[in-house]
């Protein structure tokens, strides 16, 4: 079934003014060829402050771009999600693996967003935090503009405690370590930039503890006490053993990245082992800790 299609809008940058439109999109949105984004002009898919724009038009500072993506066909991924908890601040739902949370790339309709407005279309809860799509676990939604507004403030002020359960290669590592790589963007061929460990990244901490070795993987229980995008990902990769399933991040913390793009791996793709396991924060309308556990993480993490 086809979605309804979608448009992405643009506003250019002083320093993008004078690039042709394709230059502008072939620069920065490098997902599709050049000869792709040439085929959209010949469709009248590309406007420029409304009209359809040409190729070789010039651009200028703060003019409005728009890209009219046709309807396509999604991939399928788990549309159920379990709400744990609802109150007339908050909710929290445990989220499945491969469900994405917000539109992006292929999935428009079938993300977590787009299911909660149409179950709930006249109060749609506000996803507060993301999950990564192959991530599963507890999600915070807000609900009032009291609920949205503490949690939103807890999560900027690091007030949320975030432990993750995961699994990853059996090694002589510690029982407990504590990793503080920064990770930041980096050049990346099809999609301009990446997040990955990096020297000059932003700061970022992470605990892991050893739950259970076996021959061949360990559980491992993961607090975060930043956000930094893909972080867990990252992280044990850059200690030395990326999380089991995972294609994209290697030892080091650096993506995989193939000479033909369109076998490289995606931070989108699925099969690692992560689970959102547990949250504390203070409740928005009672002052009080409140603490939830998905029920997920069994099945995800059975090896």
């Amino acid at each position: 079934m086809l979605n309804q299609g979608w448009v992405y809008r643009d506003r250019v940058k002083p320093s993008q003014a004078g690039l042709s439109v394709l230059d502008f999109y072939g620069q920065f949105y490098r997902h599709s060829t050049r000869q792709e984004w040439a085929e959209r002009f010949e469709n009248q898919q590309i406007f420029v402050d409304g009209k359809p724009a040409t190729a070789t038009q010039r651009l200028a500072k703060n003019q409005r771009l728009e890209y009219h993506r046709p309807p396509w066909e999604e991939p399928d991924v788990p549309l159920n999600f379990q709400i744990l908890h609802q109150d007339l601040h908050f909710w929290i739902i445990d989220k499945p693996a491969g469900l994405p949370v917000l539109p992006a790339g292929n999935f428009l309709e079938n993300t977590l967003l787009a299911q909660l407005k149409r179950q709930f279309p006249d109060e749609t809860p506000v996803p507060i935090h993301r999950l990564g799509r192959g991530t599963s676990g507890l999600m915070i939604l807000g609900r009032s503009p009291l609920g949205r507004q503490s949690l939103t403030r807890q999560l900027r002020e690091h007030q949320i405690t975030k432990i993750y359960r995961a699994v990853i290669p059996a090694g002589d590592y510690p029982d407990q370590i504590t990793i503080t790589t920064p990770i930041g963007k980096i050049c990346h061929p099809s999609l301009g930039t990446i997040f990955a460990a990096t020297a000059d990244g932003l700061s970022a901490h992470s605990e892991m503890r050893v739950l259970e070795r076996l021959a061949k993987v360990s559980r491992v229980e993961v607090q975060i006490f930043t956000g930094r995008p893909h972080q867990i990902r990252i992280h044990m990769a850059a200690m030395g053993f990326p999380l089991v399933g995972d294609r994209l991040y290697l030892p080091g913390g650096l993506p995989a990245i193939y000479k033909d793009a369109n076998h490289s791996p995606l931070p989108g793709d699925c099969g690692y082992s992560l689970n959102a396991y547990y949250l504390k924060f203070q409740h928005p309308h009672q002052d009080k800790p409140i603490d939830f556990f998905s029920q997920l993480q069994a099945s995800c993490l059975d090896f």
